[in-house]
């Protein structure tokens, strides 16, 4: 098996000439740009959205439901990457998004678009996951700095184009413009794939069986498991009986899928990918780096908003400026891991990123505008420098038929962990709240109050308590990260050469 996935890494270089090669990396960009534009499009036309289809009490599974598909589908889509070749996986995701994209632009009530959203996130798994693979795939060892690099721009761009564009479409066009607009873009990125991307065909007898038992499984376990964690302490309380009932036959269906991948021949999530220390330490500290990214991204706008005072535009930009930073470091950290290695070079990172966060409570009250956005410029250079070198890094330390699998099992832990992260810190932000301004005080009712002109200047001040102690708990995250590394993973990647 090892000789036949070395075999099939070389003959997919030699048949990719610079220009079909950039042909395909135009498709993965394109094909990236999809998932990446996507929630941060919807976001800025929910309120055309509710105007329009009503059901403002369930908007929030727009993302939710979406998230929920991309992740507990990253897993499955990295093993059927490794069985039957990138491609088909590529192809039949950007389908199935596209699908989903064109039945959202149909929805006639928010129930139908929730439904819709959650088969494009259905899609959306095989794009993050494949298009990671297949960028390690194209390129040697020394070049997938490059490929990485340009993947974390087309995020970078999408996350500051993104509202502006969703803005535009919304006031000027129809919010349904918003998911008619993926057609197009989707199309040309599956003409190139299918022209252009050409793998070696493997034998039928080289194919594994698909664990079909084990795919439903991870699906059902993962689907309940975070949905608990995304509506606990938001659409109902910890203890109350959806939150028990979710957390309880997820638990159950986890022991279900232990049993099941025990007996299964080639199992959706194999073993070794926990018995590797490098894998394991990198799984485990991509988590932390999904936690502690909750911070910025869903508590900054709030903080920038209530207590500095900016509008929804500028507080926008105080949150994007790390994207600008995050891929120049990404660029540059190939620099440094060939100088100190993956490991240092993550932990590098992630340290500085620890002391980065752990600044963040020590801004003066109010402050300016300028101070929490050179932090974020300060952070989005540190988790560049920790992110790309351990996606490389593992991705180079395994063959061709395994890297589908450890691809997605490092991007599936990132997301359940920023999952995680968000009902952890929403808790902590409601609980300093409550302490601060009462025991029925939340986070989201001290918003509205802010909305509304009516907040005390009590209440700006424990927005901001609030948030300092979720940047805290980041802090606390990177830190671990940094342990996590410093502990399990070897101190050299053991690098396979192709």
């Amino acid at each position: 098996m090892g000789e036949t996935g070395r075999t099939a890494a070389q003959e997919s270089a030699e048949r990719a000439a610079p220009k079909r090669r950039g042909a395909v990396v135009a498709a993965l960009m394109l094909a990236m740009a999809l998932a990446a534009l996507d929630s941060t499009i919807v976001a800025t036309a929910v309120p055309q959205i509710v105007g329009d289809l009503g059901g403002f009490s369930v908007f929030s599974w727009l993302f939710s439901g979406y998230l929920l598909a991309v992740t507990v589908t990253l897993p499955v889509y990295g093993k059927l990457s490794d069985t039957f070749g990138r491609k088909p996986v590529l192809v039949a995701g950007a389908a199935v998004f596209l699908l989903g994209s064109l039945l959202c632009a149909l929805a006639w009530n928010m129930a139908a678009l929730i439904a819709f959203r959650i088969v494009q996130g259905l899609g959306g798994g095989a794009l993050q996951g494949t298009v990671q693979t297949l960028a390690a795939d194209l390129y040697p060892l020394e070049q997938r700095p490059r490929i990485q690099a340009r993947l974390s721009t087309v995020w970078a761009v999408s996350a500051v184009a993104g509202p502006g564009l969703g803005g535009v479409l919304a006031a000027y066009a129809d919010w349904r413009w918003i998911f008619l607009i993926n057609l197009p873009v989707g199309a040309v990125a599956l003409w190139l794939i299918v022209r252009h991307l050409h793998e070696p065909r493997r034998r039928l007898a080289e194919r594994a069986r698909v664990d079909w038992a084990g795919a439903l499984t991870v699906f059902a376990c993962g689907g309940a498991l975070l949905t608990a964690l995304v509506q606990g302490g938001v659409a109902w309380d910890w203890l109350s009986a959806p939150s028990l009932a979710l957390l309880g036959t997820g638990f159950a269906l986890l022991v279900v899928f232990f049993a099941v991948e025990r007996r299964a021949e080639q199992p959706i999530i194999p073993g070794w990918v926990w018995r590797r220390r490098t894998i394991a330490a990198v799984n485990l500290a991509l988590g932390a780096l999904g936690v502690l990214m909750v911070a910025p991204t869903v508590f900054l706008p709030t903080y920038a908003q209530s207590v500095l005072g900016l509008a929804p535009v500028a507080a926008g930009f105080v949150l994007s400026v790390w994207t600008l930073t995050w891929p120049v470091s990404a660029a540059l950290s190939q620099h440094v891991y060939r100088r100190i290695g993956f490991r240092n070079t993550a932990m590098l990172g992630i340290g500085a990123a620890a002391l980065i966060l752990s600044a963040f409570p020590l801004l003066p009250y109010p402050g300016q505008a300028w101070q929490p956005t050179l932090l974020m410029m300060l952070l989005g250079a540190a988790l560049g420098l920790f992110q790309l070198p351990l996606i490389v890094g593992v991705q180079s330390t395994v063959r061709w038929e395994e890297r589908g699998t450890a691809t997605a099992s490092v991007l599936f832990c990132r997301q359940t962990g920023q999952t995680a992260g968000a009902a952890l810190f929403g808790a902590v932000a409601n609980g300093v709240l409550a302490g601060r301004l009462g025991d029925a005080s939340d986070l989201d009712t001290v918003t509205r109050a802010l909305d509304t002109g009516t907040a005390a200047e009590a209440t700006r001040r424990a927005i901001a308590d609030a948030v300092h102690a979720v940047y805290l708990g980041a802090a606390a995250a990177a830190a671990l990260a940094f342990v996590v590394l410093l502990v399990l993973a070897p101190r050299k990647f053991p690098v396979l050469r192709d």
